[in-house]
């Protein structure tokens, strides 16, 4: 595909198209402000065709040359500024915007390349070194489009990212092991058997999705709304796991969709809640009335979580989406093996 050969519009279509049969993504995108939709949608579509690359090529060789090749691409993207493909074409505008770097997206393609070397994990230094290039760099990055720049962030965004994969480790248990591959750590899995293993991994990941409540309250209202989403779905999908009793290697639970209603009532609850205190301050401080004591972007602010409270049921309640293509549907010349 020759380089100009493909407009923008064409490249965003492209990933739209690969995001769009993913329900968790539809939800937390339609909360997001609008502004910032097209750039989440460009990046996790980044994030899905490189993991499709790993897990969907069919053959551990075929998917490491893939792999590399689209690592290449991604590092001329970068350095040269040339690009074919429409998922780089579509993420370049918004590197650019944002000054977004390099090295996380590379750490994302690594994390699928480990993915085809190795199988297992001993002990939790080991996984984390590994969830710190297939978790962590996706959650700097958002702070980036987010323009959270408080350093204290970075590391309490890599919580909970490593949390949220923790969680979806333990429900995908037999999902792996059809790939020949477990997170479930060695040393646990010895000590305790799979089921435990599977339950120490949960508790491990509460832990870690902790620190969203802190990396929430440095966002503005709005963002912090989606900042919630991804830590309360990690909880979920752990409710999940231990409702069906941590027996994840031979049925992966899944997040009901009355569930889901609770997790978007609960990411709201971030703006209103603070809405709340902010007006009864307010009132003990004898101010007058509303536009005499709120910023115009608070009143937006306040004018969002009221319409998005009204909104949480019907973004949940969704028709299901069709079952997903193939990661192996590129473009014709495109990583062919």
């Amino acid at each position: 595909m020759p380089q100009g050969a493909l407009s923008l519009e064409a490249a965003d279509a492209y990933c739209r198209g690969l995001v769009r049969h993913y329900e968790n993504f539809t939800v937390a995108s339609r909360l997001s402000p609008r502004s910032l939709r097209r750039d989440l949608t460009r990046v996790y579509a980044f994030c899905r065709y490189t993991d499709d690359l790993g897990d969907e090529s069919g053959d551990r060789a075929v998917a490491m040359r893939r792999l590399r090749r689209w690592r290449d691409e991604t590092r001329e993207s970068f350095e040269h500024d040339e690009r074919t493909h429409p998922v780089l074409l579509a993420l370049t505008d918004t590197v650019h915007r944002y000054g977004l770097e390099e090295q996380p997206f590379i750490d994302l393609i690594d994390a699928n390349i480990q993915d085809q070397r190795i199988d297992t994990y001993e002990n939790w230094p080991a996984l984390r070194q590994y969830c710190m290039l297939s978790a962590a760099p996706v959650g700097r990055i958002v702070l980036r489009l987010f323009e959270i720049s408080d350093q204290a962030a970075v590391p309490l965004s890599d919580d909970v990212c490593i949390g949220l994969q923790l969680a979806n480790f333990a429900q995908d248990v037999s999902v792996d092991q059809k790939l020949g591959r477990t997170y479930l750590l060695q040393s646990d899995i010895r000590k305790r058997g799979i089921d435990l293993a599977t339950r120490s991994m949960c508790e491990r990941a509460r832990g870690l999705l902790e620190s969203g409540v802190a990396l929430e309250a440095m966002a503005p209202p709005r963002l912090r709304v989606q900042l919630a989403l991804y830590r309360l779905g990690g909880i979920a999908i752990l409710d999940a796991v231990a409702a069906a009793g941590y027996h994840t290697a031979t049925h992966r639970p899944k997040v009901h969709r009355g569930m889901r209603v609770r997790i978007v009532a609960g990411a709201l609850a971030t703006v209103t809640s603070d809405r709340r205190r902010h007006a009864a301050r307010t009132r003990l401080e004898g101010g007058g009335g509303r536009s005499a004591n709120l910023g115009a972007s608070e009143e937006r602010e306040n004018i969002f979580a009221r319409r998005a409270s009204g909104q949480a049921e019907h973004i949940v309640r969704l028709p299901p989406r069709a079952a997903p293509p193939s990661a192996a549907k590129v473009p014709a010349g495109d990583h062919n093996a």
